[in-house]
């Protein structure tokens, strides 16, 4: 890696030094708009099974249990992609890394053009889930080399906002090509998207100058450069973030992947209300993201610490959007059922970027993708549940009404748990205040 590091250093020019350290310039931002296109293609091909699931299940005579194991399947090597690839993020050249994986992606989709089976989808699904993997995280690694610490809210809360872009520009859009053509047909529309994202990373995506970032946050930082993985995982920040994360993001694969049934199945939308109506929840979370960015580092350059900022705040979204869960599951259809639903979407997708940027301020620069893929495979264990619960209580239930309100209800308190926890456990100045305090203990040992 130290030799991608060098060449970026060396190639890029459009950073400058201030009394504060690196100010990101125009090619950081290039960059950063490029991981948002990526996280946008990424959730598109997320989403793309819950809005052709109607059309699925019929053509395929797939009952809710089948059609949550083609969700759940997306999963299964979820977290063994995003371990593999955090641990490939500080040995390859990102250019080539995130170029390799968005190709794998294209070519998992193209099957799904033809007419295909139960076996193929699940396949196929089982292939994109590893691919997509580590996107986040190495998508958050990049992000961060190429911005000091103390800027990395907003920019780490950006790259979240392309999770919520992504549906919200694909919702509507796919919905049109199933309806005017086929489902099958929006398999194709990805798998072509993801061949052009491939093309535009290759001629302008990289990482940053690490190299001198890790520099200048050696300067601002008691961090360690190394700190025995083990050690990294006992801490309260680490383990407060991956339940956050655990909760939060089976609350996430949960509306990607069952929420257009729900509006459908359980709600009795038709599908043009429905693809309209799928898409609130990501418009509200893809600004909220970004607001929550900017009053996190507002915070911080008022002097609010990163307990407050970084954990705190994330927590207590969390929690909030569990109490949103809980409260739209007992409603019966209506606009304000539709508020909480959005509300809680908001709230729950809002606090990932700062979350991010407190996780990265316990993780040394060099192990960071490391801490990263393994922390996303511990979290994505979570979507591997929530698809197969929610189609085991929906079947399980006297109707699907009745189902899905039990499945978001025992959602809503995982929430409420998970983002209670977190709130405790997280506190990045304690824990690097201690871990500095390790390796100064070894030092003199």
């Amino acid at each position: 890696m130290a030799v991608e590091h060098h060449e970026a250093a060396g190639s890029v020019t459009a950073h400058t030094s201030g009394a504060d350290g690196l100010l990101p310039g125009r090619r950081a931002w290039l960059v950063l708009a490029l991981l948002v296109c990526l996280m946008l293609v990424n959730f598109a091909d997320k989403v793309v099974v819950g809005l052709s699931g109607v059309g699925m299940k019929k053509e395929l005579h797939l009952d809710s249990a089948q059609f949550g194991v083609i969700q759940s399947a997306f999963f299964w090597l979820f977290a063994v992609g995003a371990v593999l690839g955090g641990w490939l993020g500080g040995r390859v050249r990102a250019r080539w890394l995130l170029a390799g994986i968005a190709a794998v992606w294209a070519l998992s989709l193209a099957p799904m053009v033809a007419q295909v089976g139960f076996t193929t989808i699940v396949v196929c699904r089982v292939v994109l889930g590893f691919a997509e993997g580590p996107t986040l995280a190495l998508a958050m690694q990049v992000a961060h080399s190429w911005f000091p610490a103390h800027r990395r809210s907003v920019p780490s809360s950006i790259v979240i906002a392309g999770a919520g872009i992504g549906p919200l520009i694909a919702a509507p859009a796919l919905t049109w090509v199933i309806e005017t053509h086929s489902w099958h047909a929006a398999f194709g529309v990805l798998a072509a998207f993801g061949a052009g994202f491939v093309v535009l990373w290759l001629l302008g995506g990289d990482s940053g100058p690490k190299v001198v970032s890790s520099a200048v946050e050696a300067k601002a930082t008691a961090l360690p450069e190394w700190v025995p993985l083990r050690r990294l995982f006992s801490t309260g920040t680490v383990m407060g973030m991956v339940l956050l994360f655990f909760v939060a993001y089976a609350n996430t694969s949960v509306a990607v992947s069952w929420l257009p049934l729900y509006l459908r199945e359980g709600l009795g939308y038709d599908a043009g209300a429905a693809g309209k109506l799928v898409v609130l929840p990501y418009l509200g979370a893809a600004v909220a993201v970004i607001v929550v960015g900017v009053i996190s580092s507002a915070l911080a350059g008022r002097g609010v610490g990163d307990r407050i900022t970084r954990g705190v705040l994330p927590a207590v979204l969390v929690i909030a959007s569990g109490l949103c869960t809980v409260a739209f599951a007992s409603l019966g259809r209506g606009v304000p059922q539709m508020t909480l639903i959005v509300a809680g979407a908001c709230l729950n997708s809002a606090g990932y970027g700062v979350a991010f940027a407190g996780l990265s301020d316990v993780a040394p620069a060099q192990q960071r993708g490391a801490v990263f893929g393994i922390v996303t495979g511990i979290y994505s264990l979570g979507a591997v549940a929530a698809p197969l619960v929610i189609g085991r209580l929906v079947d399980a239930a006297s109707s699907a009404e009745a189902g899905y309100g039990n499945a978001f209800l025992a959602l809503g308190v995982a929430l409420i748990v998970g983002g209670g926890a977190a709130l405790f456990l997280v506190n990045p100045e304690q824990d690097v205040a201690r871990l500095a305090g390790d390796c100064t203990r070894r030092g003199n040992a």
